[in-house]
């Protein structure tokens, strides 16, 4: 009786050898890539992740950087809420300058950039809008207060005068009913910077073929156009704009304090930064800061992930 002897010959030997040599090789191309990302991981780690972190332990302490931080609880944060009554109007002009500014800066953005993409001089136009976005805001803030100027001599009340629409001049920057108002009209001149180069080279991208193929299933105007082929190919583009709006709109400050001074009259153009550089910087109560640093992260991390859900695609 013969007995069945398997023999492991080479051509048994090579799958698995074939197999170890894949493993080997990637993990060899895993390593590589992780020692080339290794550079941003150790920045990103030690100037973002750890300032985070510090941050949230510091806003459950008092600290003002002359002595140990004392561990206080949620101290903190029960007086940001219940008692500092200039915290919660900064967080009523915060929300109000966002809601109004936020989206209307990226419409604005979307919309410029959807009008300059068809024009034959788009580069000209382009640098036009894009170049206050990079200027100092104090520096461009110094031309919006001559504009604004609070006497006869301003440029605005000076035509509003001749026109004879006022009979005496408006001081824009100091009255609590018009500080908000130019703050956001300034706000919008300038918010054409990184969304608005983004939704350009987004329009670019997009294929003229397309179109064509649009035109042929029935599509016959420009916003048809836009609505059915434009923006579901921009998503990626979309949801950058929205997350740079978002927490652009909630980080205003130099302008605020440019325009009206810090502190403004009556605290109308007074900002969540505004205030949270008020007790950093001129108080050094930097766990209190901390509170009202942790505070926004909350607000802009949870509308960014709202955003991210919404315009978010699976298919790109």
């Amino acid at each position: 009786m013969q007995s069945s002897v398997e023999v492991k010959g080479p051509l048994q030997l090579a799958p698995q050898k074939a197999r170890r040599f894949k493993l080997t090789h990637a993990r060899k191309r895993a390593a590589l890539g992780y020692l080339f990302l290794s550079p941003f991981l150790i920045l990103f780690i030690v100037f973002t992740v750890i300032p985070v972190v510090q941050s949230v332990y510091l806003s459950f302490t008092y600290y003002n950087m002359l002595q140990p931080a004392r561990w206080v609880g949620l101290s903190n944060y029960s007086v940001l809420f219940l008692e500092d009554d200039i915290f919660l109007t900064s967080l009523k002009n915060t929300f109000i300058f966002a809601v109004i500014a936020g989206p209307l800066s990226y419409c604005l953005s979307f919309l410029l950039a959807w009008v300059i993409n068809t024009l034959k001089a788009k580069m000209i136009f382009s640098l036009a809008f894009y170049v206050p976005s990079i200027t100092s805001g104090i520096a461009l803030s110094i031309v919006w207060l001559y504009i604004f100027s609070g006497d006869r001599y301003g440029l605005l009340n000076n035509a509003l005068l001749n026109w004879g629409m006022i009979s005496e001049p408006i001081l824009w920057n100091t009255d609590p009913n018009t500080i908000m108002p130019v703050i956001i009209i300034v706000s919008l001149w300038m918010s054409m910077g990184t969304g608005f180069l983004v939704f350009l080279a987004g329009l670019q991208n997009v294929s003229p073929e397309l179109y064509e193929a649009g035109a042929i299933d029935g599509i016959s105007s420009r916003f048809q156009e836009l609505w059915f082929i434009t923006l579901p190919l921009m998503k990626p583009q979309l949801l950058f704009g929205a997350v740079n709006a978002i927490v652009g709109a909630f980080g205003v400050f130099d302008i605020a304090v440019a325009i009206s001074g810090m502190p403004s009259p009556n605290y109308a153009g007074h900002t969540i930064i505004a205030h949270l550089f008020d007790y950093a910087f001129i108080r050094f109560e930097l766990g209190y800061a901390s509170a009202i640093a942790v505070f926004l992260f909350v607000v802009t991390f949870g509308l960014g992930r709202i955003v991210m859900r919404l315009l978010s695609s699976k298919d790109q």
